[in-house]
């Protein structure tokens, strides 16, 4: 019986996608949920499953082509897999018997590590870490390993305090959201469970062995203490014996205990010599960076990217923000911040041109009657924009507790897939990291962005004097396929006007 291989649902205002690559090739056999191939949208990147298990027959659409939402990709006829799996059911259960000889049957009881719950729309993630190797001794909730999706990173706990017996997903592997990752023995058969399984081979356990004791920080933390340049002596641990975790690195920074990092290496790479290999770390870009990096590509490459730049005076805002930010807590249980004046400033501002609101579709411009603001949030794993549906008609309350709520889930790796499609436009404040000026890079397919700066005292003439302002650059990077100098200019003449003057926002002005 032969069973079709459609294209699924793209997502919001996706109609076709591009198949990137086939990972099976006909008669190769495959099993429910596994990946045939992947298709490229302008948005997103889309895994495609197979609906069954069998061998896949015929391959319809190849590498290159593009397909509308349910096209045929491919044709998979059931029930020719049997022969093929005959084999690994005999070996399973070899290793069933194996097992039950162990002297973990005779002692201990076997749990199994299963991939967590990776969000949703996620199917599958990359095992990129594993802290533990075969024959480790773990603590219930100890960090066993971390895997990877094109959101976020997930680390992997231990169900049980006993035995690392078995690693089934070595790092490298791609598992689907229900795979198992590794057996764990429990119990008083595991210590002689450990000794039986040293021979096996499993990747090199990461151990920090400060104080006497094994201790295994969190994946995340460590990846925060990189990018700050600590050292594990500069940070103090709160968790479970003495384990660092990523509020201990922050906490660290907060306090000025940081070290200069090591400079970035430069591309092109350069010839090196073999004093210098030793000292070198190379490693793997994970999968959201790598989307990252071929998104802003694609962006380069596609559009006639062009930025226009102004300035504003911070004045009025600050005045008004400091006057007002208790009475908005007590009241609304949030604070005022700047992101609401800017995003009702640019909804002013695209409202008078809306094509830095469209979006090019083809040899069509499709104006937007709606605003779908994205902010730009950087997290340890990357940029990431959420979405604030309709913020043209949010009050200034609705604005702050949606960038609230989106900016914890970008941190915490709880975005979902829905929460990042669908932007209109994007606000990208790198002032928080101490920017004085830069020039944002495009959103595709948006055709606008504004990019936000350090505020910093400058002196300013002010009706013939001298006078110390606190003043911000902005940038508007825009596609000047579909948006002229004229009303790239004037869109950012009116965000510095509403932020001037903020009585104009209420005047519609």
């Amino acid at each position: 019986m032969s069973t079709e291989v459609r294209v699924p649902t793209l997502g919001e205002s996706v109609t076709e996608a591009t198949v990137a690559t086939w990972f099976k090739k006909p008669g190769d056999t495959v099993a429910v949920d596994e990946m045939l191939c992947e298709l490229e949208t302008d948005k997103v990147t889309v895994e495609v499953p197979s609906p069954v298990a069998g061998t896949l027959s015929e391959i319809v659409a190849a590498e290159g082509e593009t397909v509308g939402v349910d096209a045929l990709l491919a044709n998979v006829t059931e029930g020719d897999a049997g022969s093929k799996a005959a084999p690994k059911a005999k070996e399973a259960d070899e290793t069933d018997d194996a097992k039950a000889q162990s002297p973990a049957a005779e002692g201990g009881e076997e749990v199994d590590v299963m991939v967590p719950t990776l969000g949703e729309s996620v199917t599958e993630a990359t095992v990129s870490t594993w802290f533990k190797k075969v024959g480790d001794t773990v603590a219930q909730d100890e960090m066993l390993c971390e895997l990877e999706t094109d959101k976020v990173s997930v680390e992997v706990p231990s169900p049980a305090a006993g035995t690392l017996t078995e690693i089934i997903a070595a790092e490298g592997d791609t598992v689907d959201a229900k795979a198992k990752l590794a057996i764990i023995s429990s119990g008083e058969g595991a210590a002689a469970s450990a000794s039986a399984s040293e021979e096996a081979p499993a990747p090199a356990a990461q151990k920090d062995t400060s104080g006497g004791k094994d201790i295994e920080d969190a994946p995340s933390a460590k990846k925060a203490m990189a990018e700050a340049g600590l050292s594990r002596d500069q940070v103090t641990g709160t968790g479970r014996d003495g384990r660092v975790m990523k509020d201990d690195v922050a906490k660290a920074l907060a306090a000025g205990k940081s070290a200069s990092p090591e400079p970035a290496a430069s591309a092109p790479r350069a010839p090196v010599s073999a004093d210098d290999a030793p000292r070198e770390e190379r490693v793997k870009m994970t999968r959201l960076r790598q989307t990252i990096a071929r998104r802003l590509k694609e962006s380069q490459n596609t559009a006639a990217m062009l930025t226009t730049y102004n300035e504003v005076d911070m004045t009025e805002v600050m005045a008004l923000r400091s006057e007002y930010k208790d009475l908005f807590l007590k009241k609304h249980g949030v604070k005022l911040g700047f992101m609401s004046f800017f995003t009702k400033a640019c909804v002013h501002a695209l409202n008078e041109v809306p094509e830095v609101n469209a979006e090019i579709d083809g040899t069509d411009v499709v104006y937007k009657n709606f605003v779908h603001m994205g902010i730009a949030a950087g997290t340890p794993t990357g940029l990431v924009v959420p979405v604030i549906r309709d913020a043209d008609s949010m009050s200034f309350a609705q604005i702050e507790k949606e960038i609230a709520d989106k900016g914890a889930k970008a941190r915490d790796g709880k975005l979902s897939m829905a929460e990042m499609q669908g932007g209109t436009f994007t606000i990208s404040n790198g002032g928080v990291y101490g920017s004085l000026m830069s020039s944002p890079i495009l959103n595709p397919p948006q055709s606008g962005i504004l990019g936000m700066h350090k505020i910093q005292d400058r002196p300013m003439a002010i009706n013939g004097e001298v006078v110390i302002r606190p003043m911000m650059y902005l940038a508007l990077s825009y596609d000047h396929r579909i948006v002229d100098g004229k009303g790239a200019v004037t869109f950012l003449v009116r965000v510095k006007e509403a932020l001037e003057d903020p009585r104009r926002l209420l005047m519609d002005l």
